[in-house]
């Protein structure tokens, strides 16, 4: 058991603020000097690199739906090793989790599970005294989760802050700071999200000091991180990949696995390349805008999510490079590839030649397919055995026709029965999201095709 200091900044609802108020603790905390390890409740992959640039760390995402409830804390510990402080952005409001899933995956539960105070980030803009209302409901919604102190941000003048104090004295919840309206800090978004830190670092890292500056000018540090040591011990030991992978070096070494990155590719989670390396491999990224080879030695390739949509004219431009990864496939190295990695796989995305390894096509649509998903392996693949189960997220404004040629990878609830992804050869492709965490016997699996293939 460990009782590493700890906080998770939650709200009412989405917009509230959380990635300011939590990307700015961090940033605030480690200009202190303090080792801060950053997390993120849920799938999101682009908050955590936003915190990375906070803390100088590599962020971690906490899902209890992906990797289960059972792996919440020591994922956790895994990540905040040996920092002085660690900060958990929460998802949606604090208590929003899985839809239908009562509160599975939801801040609320995950503050929980880490036994960690809450801060609940309030935007004041449009209220007054309802806001000792609104606070109270949250505190008192579940006993079970313990709200430290607000942070109130949006606020308008002193003589608006002051109403809100006054109101805020009957709750009995400290307010722990005040962000006032007019010092918003710019983080553009786009059709998912926030514009990853890779496609505008120069811009992101100001915007990560501004936060920074405005979180600690705004808010009492001294009294948040009072509250962090208060928390008590996470039960359990730290998650440990090579635990979980298993894996050794084979008679001819370790294979290359090139790891897609740039630009197009920021969509991964850090343990999947934790998860390869103990299982015997040498991860090397590379980036499919810019790199017109693979990595010397590869046998096996791994391409995640993110936005081939944005940068398709230079990913089709990259011929030399496209051509080696077709090449690999039609080998039969294992290729295994999730949202945007089978984009570029097809024939064409929106019209522009891609790797053609799948005779399919894609294209940007209207509709917005988001949220959790139950799949079981439904062909036998580089990475999964048919009949394995795994739990994944779909997040995307794409569609793929498909062509000939192709197995299905998965059939998904969702909640409707469907199937869905592709098996080829060696390749493993699919809209779906995973976390290997929750089944590192795929890493394995897929490090033992790369030396066999």
């Amino acid at each position: 058991m460990s009782a590493v200091p700890r906080l998770v900044v939650a709200a009412p609802a989405s917009g509230s603020g959380k990635t300011t108020v939590a990307t700015g603790l961090m940033a605030a905390f480690a200009a202190r000097g303090l080792a801060v390890s950053g997390h993120k409740v849920g799938p999101d992959y682009i908050d955590p690199g936003y915190h990375a640039l906070a803390t100088g760390r590599t962020g971690r995402n906490l899902d209890a739906y992906l990797c289960g409830t059972e792996l919440v804390g020591p994922l956790f510990l895994h990540g905040a090793r040996g920092c002085d402080l660690a900060v958990v952005e929460g998802v949606m409001g604090l208590y929003d989790g899985a839809a239908g899933e009562g509160e599975l995956a939801s801040t609320a539960q995950v503050a929980k599970l880490l036994r960690a105070p809450v801060v609940l980030v309030v935007d004041a803009s449009s209220q007054s005294r309802s806001v000792a209302a609104l606070v109270h409901g949250f505190v008192s919604w579940d006993p079970e989760v313990r709200v430290g102190g607000v942070i109130l941000n949006k606020v308008a003048s002193d003589r608006h802050e002051g109403l809100l104090r006054e109101a805020l004295e009957s709750v009995g919840v400290p307010v722990l700071g005040v962000l006032r309206r007019v010092a918003q800090v710019d983080t553009p978004s786009r059709h998912l999200g926030l514009v990853p830190v890779a496609e505008r670092r120069a811009a992101a890292v100001e915007a990560v000091a501004a936060m920074g500056a405005q979180v600690a000018a705004g808010c009492d540090l001294d009294g948040l991180l009072a509250l962090a040591r208060s928390a008590g011990a996470v039960p359990g030991a730290a998650w440990s990949p090579a635990a979980a992978a298993g894996g050794a070096e084979g008679a001819d070494g370790r294979p290359v696995v090139a790891v897609a990155g740039g630009p197009a590719f920021t969509f991964s989670y850090a343990e999947h390349a934790e998860l390869l390396a103990a299982a015997g491999a040498d991860v090397v990224a590379f980036d499919p805008v810019r790199d017109e080879e693979l990595p010397d030695g590869t046998r096996g390739l791994v391409i995640g999510g993110g936005f081939p949509e944005v940068y398709a004219a230079e990913l089709s431009a990259n011929e030399p490079l496209r051509k080696a990864v077709t090449e690999l496939a039609l080998a039969g190295a294992p290729v295994a590839a999730e949202c945007a990695g089978l984009l570029y796989l097809c024939r064409e995305l929106d019209g522009l030649p891609m790797c053609g390894v799948l005779d399919a096509e894609a294209r940007m649509s209207e509709r917005l397919t988001l949220g959790y998903r139950d799949a079981v392996a439904v062909s036998d693949s580089s990475l999964a055995g048919a009949g394995t189960r795994m739990r994944g997220h779909e997040f995307h404004r794409t569609v793929v026709a498909p062509g000939a040629g192709a197995d299905p990878a998965w059939g998904v609830r969702a909640p409707e029965r469907r199937v869905e992804g592709f098996v080829q050869r060696g390749v493993h492709a699919s809209y779906l999201h995973t976390h290997w965490a929750s089944r590192p016997g795929v890493a394995r699996r897929f490090v033992e095709r790369c030396r066999t293939s």
